[in-house]
C-alpha cells in the first residue's frame, strides 16, 4: 500500500492563501478530527503560545477524497527562495495543441482573477505562476 501524504504551505496569511488554493483546486476546508466540533475547540488542546490563534492556519480536503490534504500554516519567515517542490495544476489533455494551451490560459486567467500571477510562459507547454505568497505553480495540460 502506498503512503497517504500531505502537503503544507507555510505563509503569512492562511486565510488568503487556503481561499486561493480552494479556488485553484475546487478543496474545501476541512472538518477538525473527531470528536471536536471545531478547529479553535481541536487547537485548544495543543499548547499553543499566547498569541497563536485558529487563524493561524487552515486545513483543506479534496471534496471527493482523492486528491492530498492541505496544510497552510502561519510563519514569522517570508518566503525567501524558489520553491523546491511544487504543484502542476492540469487542465484535460485532449485535443489538438492549440485547443490544450487555450485551456491553459483559460485556467491561468481563472487563476489571475483569484489571486495568482503568471510569471512565465512555456508556449503550448506550461504557465508558470505564483499563488498570493509567491508560492510556484504550474498550469500544463494532462495525458491525453
Amino acid at each position: 500500500m502506498a503512503a497517504r501524504i500531505d502537503l503544507t504551505f507555510d505563509c503569512t496569511d492562511a486565510n488568503l492563501l487556503a481561499e486561493f488554493w480552494k479556488t485553484a483546486l475546487g478543496y474545501v476546508d476541512e472538518p477538525p478530527p473527531a470528536p471536536f466540533k471545531t478547529r479553535e475547540e481541536w487547537l485548544a488542546q495543543f499548547d499553543l503560545r499566547e498569541d497563536d490563534s485558529a487563524d493561524d492556519g487552515a486545513w483543506l480536503c479534496d471534496p471527493d477524497g482523492i486528491g492530498p490534504r492541505l496544510s497552510i500554516l502561519k510563519v514569522p519567515e517570508r518566503k525567501t527562495a524558489k520553491n523546491r517542490l511544487h504543484l502542476d495544476i492540469r487542465v484535460p489533455g485532449h485535443g489538438s495543441p492549440d485547443e490544450r494551451w487555450a485551456r491553459m490560459r483559460t485556467e491561468s486567467e481563472r487563476l489571475m482573477r483569484a489571486g495568482g500571477k503568471v510569471l512565465e510562459e512555456f508556449d503550448g507547454h506550461h504557465i508558470l505562476m505564483a499563488d498570493p505568497e509567491g508560492n510556484e505553480f504550474c498550469v500544463g495540460a494532462a495525458s491525453s
